[in-house]
């Protein structure tokens, strides 16, 4: 993986010169812009950068196709220069969209923490504490946190631009621009069907929430996390749709597989490992597959009990070491599982038959083990 590790270098050296400049005119505004700009440059430094990294080796994937003796040795070279920097743009932008979204979602999940630090929304209640200014700490916090996403937000759309703006296809540029566009309305969606399950499911019959929770999954996860980025990448190589479908082909079902794995993280995870506490999803109260899964295979009683306590952003240690314990005994982590796994294999069967070149398609197998067998 040298080659990935050498973009994702490059991705923040791109990140870091373009906030620069940024947070200058921030800063030149008003000296009360300083904690924006700071707490922009933490949010937007290390992560996994997967999404940047699937962009890349999607274009990777389509430029190489079908070149002689294809390897990483050459084909795959990570050298600055060319179109890669309209590559390195683009994929940056991804992160510092990424960046805004995390920061939206834990306002609206109430999740005080990311990465094991301070959520956005806590850092500016902790800097109005720590300053004695007037007012609701806690109502500052959300007011400066929300506008913080929405700057990450405009910053991700202005880069995106700088990037399209280095091809020499119109045609790569715009399909690239409608790949991005379509993967901001997905995302967006998908959270609000997220948001709308916790409130919504007791209309809704049982037999209805398992594939419920399954749309969520598919547009606030797998397209958003995976196939977005992949095509987005492949796009700037000028992809033929027969290059796109396979790379659809691969990256849902390698989305839905990343997002249950997330979502076992988010019930049995360790905080020290996962930056969040531990059974932060049964305190947030989400529906998920593995949720839905429990529910299906418990009594009536023990399905009572269960609905009575997810989403209580009090529940006791021993409440959710009780939670945990239904869930395992269910059976139902058993079957996420399973679904990982076959997942992951159906992923895999399309990426083999893809007409792709065959170094980046082997770092794009390594990196579905990476993202589906991950602790954090």
């Amino acid at each position: 993986m040298s080659e990935s590790i050498r973009f994702v270098d490059l991705i923040q050296s791109r990140i870091d010169g373009f906030f620069d400049a940024r947070a200058s005119i921030l800063v030149s505004i008003a000296d009360e812009l300083s904690p924006v700009a700071a707490f922009s440059r933490e949010f937007l430094s290390g992560g996994k950068r997967f999404r940047a990294l699937f962009c890349f080796w999607g274009w990777q994937a389509v430029r190489t196709a079908g070149d002689e003796g294809d390897d990483e040795s050459d084909s795959g070279a990570v050298t600055a220069g060319g179109a890669l920097d309209a590559v390195v743009s683009v994929a940056s932008a991804l992160e510092l969209f990424h960046a805004a979204a995390l920061v939206h979602d834990d306002l609206i999940d109430n999740s005080d923490t990311r990465r094991g630090k301070p959520a956005a929304h806590k850092r500016f209640e902790h800097l109005h504490l720590s300053e004695g200014w007037g007012g609701s700490g806690a109502t500052f916090g959300t007011g400066a946190a929300t506008l913080l996403g929405d700057l990450l937000l405009i910053l991700s759309d202005e880069l995106f631009d700088e990037g399209l703006a280095q091809l020499v296809s119109a045609p790569a540029r715009r399909a690239t621009r409608a790949e991005f566009n379509r993967m901001r309305i997905d995302v967006t969606a998908g959270q609000y069907l997220d948001i709308f399950e916790e409130i919504g499911w007791s209309g809704r019959p049982d037999s209805e929430q398992l594939e419920r929770a399954e749309r969520v999954i598919v547009y606030k996860s797998a397209k958003y996390s995976i196939e977005s980025p992949l095509l987005i990448g492949a796009s700037l190589a000028g992809a033929t749709v027969g290059q796109l479908e396979s790379l659809r082909a691969f990256g849902l079902p390698l989305g839905i597989a990343y997002q249950l794995r997330d979502d076992l993280l988010g019930v049995f995870g360790d905080a020290d490992v996962t930056g969040k506490p531990s059974g932060d999803d049964l305190r947030e109260g989400k529906r998920t597959v593995l949720i839905a899964l429990t529910r299906q295979a418990i009594p009536s009683g023990a399905r009572a009990a269960l609905d009575e306590l997810l989403g209580d952003p009090e529940l006791t240690p021993e409440q959710i070491r009780t939670m945990q314990l239904t869930i395992r005994e269910s059976g139902a982590v058993d079957t996420v599982e399973r679904m990982i796994a076959d997942n992951v294999a159906r992923a895999i069967d399309a990426l083999d038959a893809a007409p792709l070149g065959a170094a980046a398609k082997g770092q794009l197998r390594e990196l579905a083990i990476a993202v589906t067998r991950r602790s954090a």
